[in-house]
């Protein structure tokens, strides 16, 4: 069965970077779309990026679009989020999510929790002013 398990979160100060991974198994990397959420403490959990199966396609919320960069390494079966120039309010428990869909002619890329069935346990990513 998939697995998903985040790691690379910790505390960093504003303006820093971190690099999140997502590692897959029990499905081929490329049979899966990928998609980042984060939630914050007493919010609800937001969208933040996803990645097509192949990586020819990605997309990004607003406020992380030029800060943030999502890539996969198949031969790795990860799924890396790169975050640049990060605010205190990226603070969040971030989780990465992935789609198996059959029907999926290989440019989904999932933009809310309804495309995806698979989830990780998050990595909290902490920012401090």
């Amino acid at each position: 069965q998939l697995q998903l398990v985040e790691s690379g979160g910790g505390l960093v100060q504003a303006g820093g970077s971190l690099r999140l991974s997502c590692a897959a198994s029990g499905f081929t990397l490329d049979y899966l779309a990928i998609a980042w959420f984060r939630q914050a403490p007493g919010k609800e959990r937001e969208w933040v990026s996803c990645i097509s199966r192949r990586g020819l396609i990605t997309d990004y919320a607003e406020s992380m679009k030029g800060r943030f960069t999502v890539s996969k390494d198949s031969a790795k079966s990860t799924v890396y989020l790169q975050m640049n120039s990060l605010k205190p309010e990226d603070t969040a428990v971030y989780y990465c999510a992935a789609s198996a869909a059959s029907g999926d002619p290989g440019n989904l890329c999932p933009i809310d929790r309804t495309g995806v069935e698979y989830w990780g346990k998050g990595t909290l990513v902490t920012v401090s002013s």
